[in-house]
């Protein structure tokens, strides 16, 4: 196990991807988040999935030269089309434009289209609440949850997000949840260790629960709260691509593999001044709500934070096939 920071992740990242066809916007904009997932402990949105952004980028799946489109549809409305490149490139362009339209306006939506996974959404969700908005998130993904009563595949795991800022240029709190049982990233983590998974996150291609990681990438997740999970991902389906006009999860090749093309998912990001709604009563209430949360009781996002700082501190821990694999990548192995 080795010990870096979060900068030299973030170079070495960096490099792979330009190594592999991406251009210096994509690069960069993909390597900081890929950095920060790291530094908070987010490992299955790290460096895990640099190998599989590379090879995307090699085959044709994902537009290493892509040149996100900004356009203003209305004074508070944002539209970025990816151009099926990196998410992360196109959600840094459009969130400048946001932020400036939620202050001026109150209240302001970021829609994305033609785009790739966006790893971990509260990442994006959170710099709209460092400047003192709050941040609501939706990105859909490939279809892997089924219909409740069903066995076919019709939505994704489907995260949303919502960030609240602290008054300080930070957040308050950060929710990142997906709507099935576990993030999908999960299964494919443990099924390429060769894993089994807990029963509960998956079901194999006949429709039973499975610990089998490799038949559950073969059938689907488990929604979260049974049909509550399904009405979460349709949630989102309905923000994340038929507000922005990207592939609704039912029509995206997949995230993993080469098979299939650019996926062009889309994200949707609403960001919200408290001082236009509230009537100056968001702090106080905010206070009140998170006041509740002591002890033992810890607000979503806490575990995210507490890494960060203790990885600020102890540098962040990589392990040493992860290390020779980005090495590799980046063209700096010995």
């Amino acid at each position: 196990m080795t010990r870096l920071t979060q900068a030299r992740i973030e170079t070495l990242a960096r490099a792979a991807l330009l190594r592999h066809g991406a251009s210096e916007g994509q690069a960069g904009a993909l390597a900081a988040g890929i950095a920060a997932a790291e530094r908070d402990g987010l490992k299955s949105h790290g460096l895990m999935y640099l190998s599989t952004y590379c090879e995307h980028l090699t085959c044709g799946k994902v537009l290493g030269q892509a040149e996100p489109r900004l356009t203003r549809p209305a004074p508070a409305v944002v539209a970025v089309d990816a151009a099926n490149g990196f998410a992360h490139a196109a959600i840094a362009l459009g969130l400048t434009a946001l932020i400036e339209a939620a202050r001026t306006q109150g209240v302001a939506a970021l829609a994305i289209r033609n785009s790739y996974n966006c790893g971990a959404l509260g990442y994006h969700t959170e710099r709209i609440a460092q400047a003192d908005l709050v941040g609501l998130g939706f990105t859909n993904a490939p279809a892997s949850i089924a219909p409740w009563g069903g066995r076919e595949a019709a939505l994704g795991t489907n995260p949303w997000s919502l960030a609240v800022p602290d008054g300080q240029a930070g957040a308050r709190f950060v929710i990142d949840q997906s709507a099935s049982v576990v993030a999908k990233s999960e299964v494919i983590k443990r099924a390429r260790a060769g894993e089994p998974i807990p029963p509960g996150w998956a079901f194999d291609a006949s429709g039973e629960t499975t610990t089998d990681a490799g038949e559950a990438l073969k059938g689907t997740m488990v929604p979260a709260g049974g049909y509550k999970g399904v009405g979460s991902a349709l949630l989102v389906e309905v923000f994340a691509a038929c507000l922005t006009g990207a592939n609704p999860g039912l029509v995206a090749s997949p995230f993993s593999g080469k098979a299939g093309g650019p996926p062009g998912t889309g994200q949707f990001f609403l960001a919200i001044s408290p001082d236009a709604t509230s009537a100056g009563a968001f702090a106080g209430n905010l206070e009140t709500v998170t006041g509740a949360f002591v002890g033992e009781a810890r607000l979503p996002g806490t575990r995210r934070f507490d890494a960060r700082e203790r990885n600020a501190t102890e540098g962040i821990a990589v392990a040493a096939e992860t290390l020779a694999t980005l090495e590799k990548l980046a063209g700096t192995a010995a």
